[in-house]
C-alpha cells in the first residue's frame, strides 16, 4: 500500500465506518504478525496464530483496497 492510498484512507475513514473498522483492523493485525515474526522459535500454537492472522489481514486489505479503487475513481 503506498502512501497515497493510506491518505486516501484517513481522509476518508471518519466518513466510512467500514473503512475505519477495516483500516483498524488491518493496523491491529499488522502489529500482531509483527509481534509474533520478531520471535526467532515460535511454538505450534504462535504459528497456527501467525498463519491465521496473515489470513484475516490478507482478507481485509483486499476488501479495504476494493473501497479504495473506488475512492481514486471517484475522486479524478
Amino acid at each position: 500500500m503506498d502512501q497515497h492510498e493510506i491518505d486516501l484512507i484517513e481522509k476518508h475513514k471518519a466518513s466510512d465506518p467500514e473503512l475505519n473498522s477495516l483500516w483498524e483492523d488491518h493496523v491491529l493485525y499488522s502489529r500482531q504478525v509483527d509481534k509474533l515474526e520478531a520471535n526467532k522459535f515460535r511454538t505450534p500454537t504462535e504459528e497456527q496464530t501467525l498463519k491465521q492472522l496473515k489470513k484475516q489481514k490478507l482478507e481485509g486489505k483486499t476488501r479495504l483496497m476494493e473501497i479504495v479503487d473506488r475512492l481514486k475513481k471517484e475522486s479524478k
